[in-house]
């Protein structure tokens, strides 16, 4: 047994705990949780949980259906909405197959895998991803209505969203997730948390409990938060932008002072391999019909393959950052929404980067200019490129991507080809209110 478990078993019993939700996610990124008593602990650390692995969206097929969770002691946190004198606590799972290997379409062994190839190109990644969403209520009639009508950085005293970004930011901070930054968008009732930066996997768990936290604390606010990517047509998308680094040891490989933004060699074939890869990993990134109107909606959502220093309207933007603070040179990639599968949209974005590194991609002019006042022709002209305008055409640029399917590895590539084609065909055939509305307008 070694010490991370030791210190689960001790937890347990000085705690009082009485339930460990053992948690994992399926190939969209829906949280998954099982419920399992301290008895059983000891038992899930040696030989696994059970369980129906054809039953969870895209894990595997019906003839091989019996899978295992592998409970990571790493990960083991109270859950501090859970009051009273029964404690209940949580650990990530690894999901694995009946002779112990990891499962293929497990995104968190997915990532895993990814990040096995980072390492040994002598990596280690860092991220810190900024978190958008809405807190909306329900109205007579059923429609979702923000629950404040502030802006950017707006103080709203005894407002919905001030309490509730108090409480969300302390029950985070309880379970070990670090946050740098809360505050109003510029949406009504949008809201933004930006969490410190951690390692990749430490923290794609740590979105998937920021979710289950935000979600818990809206209940409790009387309301409702959402991840969707653009839940009202004239407000602004919600976004995740996440800027990623990479370290050899101690030492940041994107910075070099003489460079350009004082950005390595490193960072401009990193920078070079999202933009060349960018759509066919789009579909990842932005995996729903939804998440297209908030890239073609304006609001500073990026629509084109470019990147820049200061220009938010790129796709991968080299953020500033103070003198004498080398180690923070990092690359933020724009487009990301936080309805992603947190492991997947890693590991894509991982790989793709990584590509550039190895094949030595050339990264080209920045975009000094707004991209969205350019016209057509001038962009052509500098050439930029615009990324998937649907989630059919994402898809489409997905199907052929031989970085896709290698990272993802075959069944989860397959499954989610599958899954979002049944998505927008399903969307497709919808008869929406714009088109009753243009048939018979109102008088």
């Amino acid at each position: 047994m070694d010490k991370q478990q030791e210190y689960v078993f001790r937890a347990i019993e000085e705690r009082d705990i009485r339930f460990i939700r053992l948690w994992f996610s399926d190939v969209l990124g829906q949280l998954k949780s099982v419920a399992i008593a301290p008895a059983e602990v000891e038992g899930a650390f040696e030989e696994g949980i059970g369980f129906d692995g054809s039953a969870i969206e895209g894990l595997t097929r019906v003839f091989e259906a019996d899978m295992l969770l592998s409970p990571d002691p790493s990960t083991f946190q109270m859950l501090p909405w859970r009051n009273g004198t029964n404690g209940v606590a949580r650990m990530f799972c690894d999901v694995l197959t009946p002779d112990g290997e990891p499962a293929r379409t497990d995104p968190r062994a997915v990532l895993e895998r990814q990040l096995a190839r980072v390492a040994d190109a002598g990596f280690t990644c860092y991220v810190h991803p900024e978190i958008e969403f809405y807190l909306v209520k329900r109205d007579e009639a059923g429609r979702i209505q923000p629950t404040d009508y502030a802006g950017y950085f707006d103080h709203v005293p005894g407002g919905t969203a001030h309490e509730f970004r108090r409480r969300a930011c302390l029950m985070l901070e309880q379970m070990g997730i670090s946050v740098e930054f809360s505050h109003h968008e510029g949406g009504p009732g949008q809201n933004e948390i930006d969490l410190r930066f951690a390692d990749a996997l430490s923290m794609a768990d740590n979105i998937m409990t920021f979710r289950a936290v935000v979600e818990e604390v809206a209940l409790q606010e009387g309301c409702l938060a959402t991840f969707m990517p653009k839940p009202f047509v004239d407000q602004p998308g919600s976004g995740m932008h996440t800027h990623f680094s990479l370290f050899e040891g101690d030492r940041n490989a994107f910075y070099d002072p003489s460079g350009q933004y004082q950005l390595s060699s490193t960072g401009r074939s990193f920078i070079a391999g999202l933009l060349r890869h960018a759509n066919e990993i789009s579909a990842v990134t932005n995996q729903h019909v939804n998440s297209y109107k908030r890239l073609w909606g304006g609001g500073e959502a990026p629509s084109y393959v470019c990147w820049g220093h200061n220009n938010r309207s790129a796709l991968v933007r080299v953020p500033m950052h103070k003198p004498g603070k080398g180690q923070s040179v990092r690359v933020e990639y724009r487009s990301l929404d936080p309805a992603a599968n947190p492991y997947l949209a890693y590991a894509v974005i991982l790989a793709a980067g990584l590509k550039g590194i190895e094949e030595g991609y050339e990264l080209p002019p920045e975009a000094e200019d707004d991209v969205w006042a350019l016209t057509e022709g001038e962009r052509q002209a500098l050439g930029i490129g615009a990324l998937p305008t649907s989630l059919k055409s994402a898809v489409a640029a997905m199907s052929g991507s031989d970085l896709v399917a290698d990272t993802l590895g075959e069944a989860a590539f397959e499954f989610f080809m599958r899954n979002k084609r049944r998505e927008f065909m399903a969307y497709d055939a919808q008869v929406t209110d714009y088109e009753i509305n243009q048939f018979f307008p109102r008088s």
